[in-house]
C-alpha cells in the first residue's frame, strides 16, 4: 500500500539536460552535432570494411559510438519535447525543436548508409563478422532488422537528399499542425461567462448532456477554423510518402508500417477481419448504454459519458487517489511493476497539471542515457484519467526493464509497445473489478472498460479505414477537406457498426486527431488495436500460472523480447500464440464478450 501523501502533478526536467533557454544547452546541441558529424564521416567507410577477419573490430568500434550518439541525440529529442508540450505557445522551444530537427538528417544519413552496406553483405559474410566481435553479435538482431529495413530506402544519394528535404518537407508538416493544434483555443459557456480553453481542458464526459453536446460543438467549430491547412497538412504528408513508396518494390502504403511493426501482413488482415465480424457484443453495449441514459441511440459526444447511477464512486476522481489506485493494483499482479510506479510519481517523472497553456494528448518518452522517462497528460478528475496514466506508466515500465540492453535493442516497435500500456490498463482495470463493492460501481467499471474495447475496434478501425481510403485517393490528387469529412463519415459508420444515431457521428474527427499527422511513423493508429488485444490475451494467460510471480517473471519476458524479436516471435516464443491465426484474435475478443455479458446482465 502506498502512503497517503500527496502525489507531485509537475514534472521534474532540471536533471536531465540544461535549460533550453541556458547556453549550457546550446553546448550539447554542438556536441551531438559534432558526434554525428563524426560518424557521418566514419559511416562511409564501411562499404569497403567487409572482410570479417580484418574489419570486424572497426565495425564494433563504430557502432559502439553510433549507439552513445543516437542515444544522446533520443534524449534531447525527449527534453524538447517535454517542454513544448509544456508551454505549447513558447516560440524559443519550438525553434529549437526546428533545429535539432534540423540535426535528424545526420542520423538518418548514418542509418541509411549503414543500413545500404548491411544490404550488400551476404547472410554467410555477416554470420563471420559476428562470430568475430562479442559487440555485433550482441546486436545480431538489430544488424539483421537493419537488412529488413534497408528494402524502404532509395539508393544512397537519393536518400540522403529525401531526408534532408523532409526536415522543410515531410516533418515541418507535423510540426506545423502542432504548432495550429498548440496555439488553438475554445470558446465554452461556464457560470455564465465566456472563457477560452486549450483542446486538453474540453471534456466530453460530464454527466449533463447539454454540456457534453455543447463541448462538441464548441470544439469542433474551432477545430473547424484550421480545417484548410490541417487538409494540406495531410495531403502532403500523404503525398510524400506515396512519392516515396513510387521509388521502392512495395505493394503499396502498408508495406512501410508493417516493416517498422516488425508484423506480417497476414497478423493484421486477420486482426481485422476477427474484429468486423465480432462486433454485434459491442453494438448490444453501445445500444444499453444508450437505454440508461434515456436515448434511442447513442451520439458521438455522448460514448464517454457516465452512466446515470445512484451508487458507486463518484465521477470525479482526485489525481492523489488515482495514483494510490495505480500504484496498489500494480501490486497485486507485479510488486516490481508497483515500485517502479511509485518511483516515477514520487521522483516527479509526470506532468498531469490540469491548467491553459499546455498540448493536448498525453505521452511518455524515454531518456536512454539517464536510464528515466517522463509522462506528460492533463489529469481531469475522472477514471478516464486515471486510465491514461496507467497506460503512460505501462510504456515507461517497459523502457525501464530494457534500460540496461545496448540501445538498438531498446527500440521495440509501436504495436508492442502499445501491449505494455494497454497491458498496464488491463491490471488496472481488473483489479478494479475484484475491489468493486456494488453493482452500480461494477457497472461504473464495465462501463469505463467497455467504453476503450469500443475505442480500439470501432474508434481506431475507423481511423484505420479512414488512413487507408485516403492514400488510394490521394494517389490521384489532393483531397479537399470536404472529401476527408466524408471519408470519416464512412469510415466511423463502417467501423461502429451503425450504431450511433444518424445526426451523431464526428466527419471533422480527421482534424482533432494529432496521431494522423505525426511524420516519424505512417498509419500511427492501427498498433494500439493490436497493442490492446495482445495485451487481453496475454493477461487472461494469468490464471493458467499457478505461480503468479512466474507469469509476471513471463510478462518480462515478452517485454525484453520486443526489442530484439520481430513480433510474431517475440510472442509466441513466450507465451505460444501464433498471430496469424484466427483463434488468437477470437480469445481476447471472448474477453470483451464476457465483459459485456456481465455488463447486460447487470443493466438488466
Amino acid at each position: 500500500m502506498t502512503e497517503s501523501t500527496a502525489y507531485p502533478l509537475t514534472w521534474e526536467l532540471a536533471s536531465l539536460y540544461p535549460h533550453p533557454e541556458q547556453p549550457e544547452f546550446e553546448d550539447c546541441l554542438q556536441q551531438i552535432k559534432v558526434s554525428l558529424e563524426d560518424l557521418v564521416a566514419r559511416v562511409a567507410g564501411l562499404s569497403q570494411a567487409v572482410d570479417p577477419q580484418q574489419h570486424a573490430s572497426l565495425w564494433g568500434d563504430f557502432l559502439t559510438d553510433y549507439q552513445s550518439a543516437v542515444a544522446e541525440l533520443a534524449g534531447l529529442f525527449a527534453f524538447l519535447e517535454c517542454y513544448c508540450a509544456d508551454d505549447a505557445h513558447n516560440k524559443r522551444f519550438q525553434t529549437l525543436m526546428a533545429r535539432l530537427a534540423s540535426i535528424r538528417p545526420l542520423r538518418e544519413n548514418i542509418e541509411t548508409q549503414l543500413q545500404l552496406t548491411i544490404r550488400e553483405i551476404p547472410a554467410e559474410v555477416l554470420q563471420q563478422f559476428l562470430e568475430q566481435d562479442s559487440r555485433l553479435k550482441q546486436i545480431q538482431f538489430f544488424l539483421e532488422d537493419s537488412k529488413r529495413n534497408a528494402t524502404l530506402r532509395l539508393p544512397k544519394e537519393q536518400e540522403i537528399l529525401a531526408s534532408q528535404l523532409a526536415v522543410d518537407g515531410l516533418h515541418a508538416w507535423g510540426r506545423l499542425y502542432d504548432r495550429l493544434s498548440g496555439d488553438l483555443k475554445i470558446q465554452l459557456m461556464e457560470k455564465g461567462e465566456l472563457v477560452e480553453r486549450s483542446p486538453g481542458q474540453v471534456q466530453f464526459d460530464s454527466p449533463q448532456r447539454f454540456v457534453r453536446q455543447n463541448n462538441f460543438y464548441a470544439a469542433n467549430k474551432a477545430w473547424d477554423t484550421i480545417a484548410d491547412s490541417c487538409a494540406d497538412a495531410l495531403n502532403h504528408l500523404a503525398g510524400t510518402r506515396l512519392t516515396l513508396y513510387s521509388h521502392l518494390s512495395v505493394t503499396d502504403h502498408l508495406d512501410a508500417p508493417l516493416v517498422y511493426n516488425r508484423m506480417q501482413r497476414t497478423t493484421l488482415n486477420t486482426m481485422w477481419s476477427v474484429i468486423s465480424q465480432r462486433k454485434q457484443k459491442l453494438v448490444q453495449f453501445l445500444d444499453k448504454k444508450a437505454e440508461l441514459l434515456g436515448l434511442e441511440k447513442l451520439c458521438w459526444y455522448d460514448l464517454n459519458a457516465p452512466l446515470p447511477l445512484s451508487g458507486g464512486e463518484s465521477p470525479e476522481l482526485s489525481y492523489n487517489r488515482a495514483c494510490e489506485l495505480v500504484v496498489n493494483s500494480f501490486e497485486k499482479f507485479s510488486p516490481d511493476l508497483s515500485q517502479f510506479a511509485e518511483t516515477a510519481l514520487r521522483e516527479q517523472w509526470i506532468e498531469a497539471e490540469n491548467r491553459p497553456g499546455k498540448r493536448q494528448g498525453g505521452f511518455c518518452t524515454t531518456f536512454p542515457v539517464q536510464k528515466q522517462s517522463r509522462i506528460f497528460m492533463t489529469y481531469t478528475d475522472s477514471a478516464d484519467s486515471m486510465s491514461t496514466l496507467a497506460h503512460e506508466l505501462g510504456h515507461a515500465y517497459h523502457s525501464y526493464v530494457l534500460k540496461d540492453a545496448p540501445f538498438v535493442l531498446s527500440d521495440y516497435p509501436m504495436n508492442l509497445a502499445e501491449t505494455a500500456s494497454t497491458f498496464a490498463e488491463a491490471v488496472l482495470g481488473e483489479q478494479r473489478l475484484k475491489a468493486a463493492r456494488s453493482r452500480d460501481e461494477e457497472l461504473q467499471i464495465l462501463d469505463g472498460m467497455l467504453g476503450d474495447s469500443v475505442a480500439f475496434l470501432m474508434n481506431i478501425h475507423a481511423r484505420f479505414l479512414f488512413e487507408d481510403r485516403l492514400h488510394r485517393e490521394r494517389a490521384n490528387g489532393e483531397l479537399t477537406p470536404e472529401r476527408f469529412s466524408e471519408l470519416m463519415l464512412e469510415a466511423q459508420k463502417e467501423a461502429y457498426a451503425g450504431a450511433l444515431d444518424d445526426s451523431g457521428w464526428n466527419p471533422s474527427f480527421w482534424i482533432s486527431k494529432l496521431h494522423f499527422y505525426i511524420s516519424e511513423l505512417p498509419f500511427y493508429n492501427f498498433p494500439y488495436t493490436f497493442g490492446y488485444l495482445l495485451s487481453l490475451g496475454v493477461y487472461a494467460l494469468a490464471d493458467t500460472f499457478t505461480d503468479q510471480s512466474e507469469f509476471a517473471d513471463k510478462y518480462r519476458e515478452l517485454l525484453i523480447a520486443t526489442g530484439c524479436q520481430v513480433t510474431e516471435d517475440a510472442v509466441s516464443n513466450t507465451f505460444g500464440y501464433h498471430l496469424g491465426e484466427a483463434d488468437f484474435w477470437n480469445k481476447s475478443i471472448d474477453i470483451i464478450d464476457r465483459r459485456v455479458d456481465r455488463f447486460l446482465e447487470l443493466a438488466d
